[in-house]
Parts: structure tokens; sequence; C-alpha cells
């Protein structure tokens, strides 16, 4: 078997919190603008609209009408057309036009500004901006000092303190290119007059020992000491961000903090024993799951079948029909629709071929779409799937992408077909990317959610999948599939969610991690999991039961 590993993407001292608003229930769609850099001719000119991408997707969950607009296209006014207005500093001393600075400073409506060029406000004095706004602003604050093999990682400003937890900034150190993969840089705040302005989270360099502002607010003016969508991870400063973004907005959704499970990659060689195991251990404890179900199985190179290509469909899929017919009954388990064939042609992509081990929608040996692609291509899969899961009497409740990886124009297929997704999502900044190009190249980011999401970019309703899945090294049978992700990271990692006000517990798991030749505690550690997330609080629920 092949695994593929799910991504947690890229590309403090003392806390103070807002003042508690009472919970109530969204009346009003917030309408808001979300600005961003987009330079000409560096390869940087997309990260900024990758970013406002991430942050439009998040706003989904208020069910925010979003404008995503390049900064430099700003006119005079145009804020206070709009419940609140983010700006992304992504490109470092961009050029921002003169009416939007007007603007922010003289606004009565929310402005978030986060990280760069900051500066553009607050050392000109035409603004006066520390008077104002009761914040100083410093300079950038980045790495204490350039790392080498000898002293990998000399540290930064990378904990953010928020509800009794240290969240963190990415950061790894490639000693063959001496090069890091981070983003250390912070704009450096002090609150110069507490009357008008307060820290609400603070960010700690504890190599340093210094601490300083991480977001700032000064009445309706907010400050973001970075871009919290780079490098984002289940223990990551970004789901600081996915909270606030409650009080930013005005709208404080109740707390409350729902688990959902997954049985992963359930095709037709799926072990029935294994399937019995977990269905009957989780109907012991009423938990409610679903079942990532993939449709038509396809071994198109015969690696799994002795060299003869093999393609069984639903309807000869008698183990897993039992299967899903055993869940269901047993358990009311449901079902979602896991890609068509989740493998493509006979193309190794970039594996075996086979089905579940290989991507459906993307060419990910080249990073590029695959030939065919086009939404009507798309929708052509994803309703032969769907009919052969009716035919044969299952009606599944919402889409995965395989892999979560899919092109723009597959993605907006499915909205077309499902009501709902339940996944993380890789978003593109053009409907037909080029990553090759000498400048001006497109960005492609994937994202996770804590909450979830009534309408993302491509027009999906995104139920969240956001601790992750268990793994083991078993290299010894799959090179593969060679590092450990436990128990106590899932159980760790829900932990961190309840930070969230409404943040959610969601994660998988593979079946075959009970078959007897894989040889792991794959049934003890799901149970651990399972009684984990539950001991902290959180409620089971199923995707036909979230509104």
């Amino acid at each position: 078997m092949k695994l593929i590993r799910r991504f947690f993407l890229a590309l403090v001292a003392c806390t103070a919190f807002l003042g508690a608003l009472p919970a109530q229930a969204q009346t009003t769609v917030p309408k808001v603008l979300a600005l961003y850099d987009a330079p000409s001719g560096t390869e940087w000119d997309k990260l900024g609209m990758a970013y406002a991408i991430m942050l439009r997707n998040l706003l989904g969950h208020f069910n925010a009408q979003v404008d995503l607009v390049p900064v430099q296209q700003y006119t005079a006014g145009r804020v206070n057309n709009y419940q609140a207005t983010f700006y992304l500093g992504a490109a470092y001393d961009h050029q921002i036009p003169a009416a939007f600075l007007n603007d922010a400073m003289t606004t009565t409506k929310t402005v978030v500004w986060f990280k760069y060029n900051i500066w553009q406000l607050a050392w000109n004095a035409q603004y006066n901006f520390t008077a104002n706004k009761g914040i100083s602003f410093y300079g950038l604050r980045g790495l204490n000092a350039q790392p080498s093999s000898s002293n990998p990682n000399p540290g930064f400003f990378d904990t953010v303190k928020y509800k009794n937890l240290d969240f963190v900034k990415y950061y790894t150190y490639d000693a063959g290119r001496n090069a890091i993969n981070s983003d250390p840089d912070i704009g450096w705040t002090a609150i110069a007059d507490p009357a008008k302005a307060t820290a609400v989270v603070s960010v700690a360099n504890p190599k340093a020992g210094e601490v300083a502002p991480y977001i700032v607010r000064a009445g309706n003016f907010w400050y973001v000491a970075d871009l919290p969508f780079s490098f984002i991870g289940p223990r990551d400063r970004y789901l600081v961000f996915s909270d606030l973004l409650h009080d930013m907005l005005g709208i404080n959704h109740a707390e409350s903090h729902k688990a959902m499970v997954r049985l992963e990659d359930v095709g037709a060689m799926v072990d029935t024993n294994a399937m019995k195991t977990l269905t009957d251990y989780m109907a012991s404890k009423a938990v409610p799951f679903s079942i990532a179900v993939i449709p038509h199985y396809m071994d198109p190179l015969g690696l799994y079948n002795g060299g003869t290509p093999q393609s069984v469909t639903l309807s000869q899929a008698t183990n897993l029909r039992k299967s899903l017919d055993y869940a269901r009954q047993k358990a009311g388990a449901e079902m979602v629709m896991h890609g068509y064939t989740h493998q493509y042609g006979s193309m190794r992509n970039p594996h075996t071929g086979v089905s579940g081990d290989d991507y459906e929608f993307w060419d990910i040996v080249n990073n590029r779409p695959v030939p065919e692609d086009s939404t009507s291509w798309a929708l052509g899969r994803l309703n032969a799937g769907l009919r052969d899961m009716r035919a044969n009497g299952y009606n599944p409740v919402a889409w995965e992408t395989p892999h979560y990886h899919a092109s723009p124009l597959a993605s907006k297929a499915v909205p077309q077909v499902f009501g709902t997704t339940y996944q993380r999502v890789v978003y593109f900044t053009a409907d037909k990317p080029n990553f090759f190009a000498p400048v001006g190249k497109d960005f492609s980011v994937g994202q996770i959610f804590p909450y979830v999401i009534g309408k993302d970019y491509y027009g999906q309703r995104v139920l969240p999948e956001n601790l992750g899945n268990i793994e083991y090294d078993i290299s010894t049978i799959d090179p593969t599939s060679n590092y450990n992700y436990t128990a106590d990271d899932l159980i760790t990692n829900a932990r961190y969610a309840l930070a969230v006000r409404d943040g959610f517990a969601s994660f998988f798991f593979h079946p075959f991690w009970l078959e007897p030749a894989v040889g792991t505690p794959g049934f003890a550690d799901f149970k651990k999991t399972v009684e984990g997330i539950t001991a902290l609080g959180y409620t089971w629920v199923k995707p036909s039961q979230l509104p």
C-alpha cells in the first residue's frame, strides 16, 4: 500500500484580551473589502492574492460578501462602503495609494492591517499615527542572527501566547542550501498610549527573552504583526487569528466545540474485518462517523494484481458494499464520495496508478492540470461516481477531493454537484496556473479550516478536517511511509483547536492500519484518539448534523 500524507501547508510572556462580547446569532451578512499587494515584475507578484484568497475563505465562516481588490486599485472613500477592510501587506515597501492611507486613518469602519508597509502611515508626519492611534511602530524584526549548520535556529519572535497555549510560527533550516523555510519577520510595535491602544495578543522571542505585541487594537484600527497565512499548521498562530476574526467583524459566535471522524480511502479492496471492528467500537461509544468511499477501484498497471490490470465497479465490490451496509445499519454511518477512481488513467501520479494511492484531478508529477482539465470533464467524473453510488443505494452527503488537490476548474465543478465538501483545499491564483514563468508566477496554497466555511473561493461549502491523521513508519513495507504521527499528536492538536471559540476537532483514519500484515497498533491508537478528544469536551457529530 502506498500512503499519501496530507499537508499542513505553507508556502509570549503576556496576553491582553478584548472585553467579552455576548454570543449572538448572526443576523446580517457582513460586507468586506480585502486589499492586497499586486506588484509587477517580481516572482512574488501574486503572493498577496494567494493570502487574500485564504482570508476570503475564512470570511466564508461568517457568510461574508467579500471583494478582493489589488490595493493599487483603491479609490477614495471606498472603505466606507464596507463593514470591514483588510489590507494584506505581503510585498515589502509596496507603495500604498494616498487615498487608502488617508481613509485608513480617518474612517470609522474597521480596518485591519497586516505586516508590511505600515511605516507609510506610522512614519509619515502627515498622519500623526502614534498620537492618533496610540501605537508606536519601530520597524521589522526577524531572525536573531544568520542561521548556520552550527546554529541552525538562532531564534525569532515565534511564540504567540493565547488562551494559555503557545502557538508557533513554523521554522526549518535546510543545511544543504543554507536556507530556511519560514516567515520570521514581524512588525515591531509598542503601546504608546494605553488609553487608545491595546496589545490584544503578544508574541515572544524566547531565545532573546523579548516580548512584543502581535495583534494590536486602537478602536476600529487593528494591526497584525505578520501574515498568519504563511506556513500554517494545527498549532499555528493562524488559529489565533481565526478566532479573533470574530471580534474584528463584531460577530461573536457562541462557544461550541464539535468533533468529527472519517474512515478514509475505503474502496473495493477494503478489509471487512477492520471495518467491522471500527464500526462496532464507534457504535459502542455512540460516536457518529462517515466513510470516504472510492466508487470505482482501478489498478491499470496491475501492480497489486500480479501484473494484470484490474477494474472493480461498486456493483462488483462485494466486500466494500458489505462493509458500508454494516456501518450504516449498525452505527448510522454516512457516506462521503472520495473522488470517482482516486487515480488518473494509467499514469503513476505519482506512485502506482492505483485507487487511493494517486491524484485524480491534478498532474502532481509535473505540477500542472491534466490534459483534459475542464469543469465539464470534472463534472463528468463527479456525476459518474454519484450515479454509481446512488444506483447501489448510497447517497453521499459530501464530497472529498482526492489528496485535497484539484485544478481550479475541477474545484469549480464540485458545488454544481455537491452542496457540501469535507476536506482541506488547495487554491490557485489563476484558473490556468503558470508556475514556471520567470516573473509574476502563480501560487498555490493549501488551507485547513478550524470551523465550517459557508462558501469558499470556489463556491464550496467546506466542513473542516483540521487535526490530521495517524501515521506509522512502515518504511520496511512501503518506503514512502516513513514517519510517525501519533494519537498524542492528534489529541494535542484538538486541545489547540479549543482556542477557537467554535473550533472543531476533525480527523480521519485509514482502516488498513488494523490489518495484521501492517503490524501497527492502529486500533488501540484509534480508540485513544477518540477517547482523548471526547475527554476534551467535544461533541461528536456527522456531516449531516451540521447546519
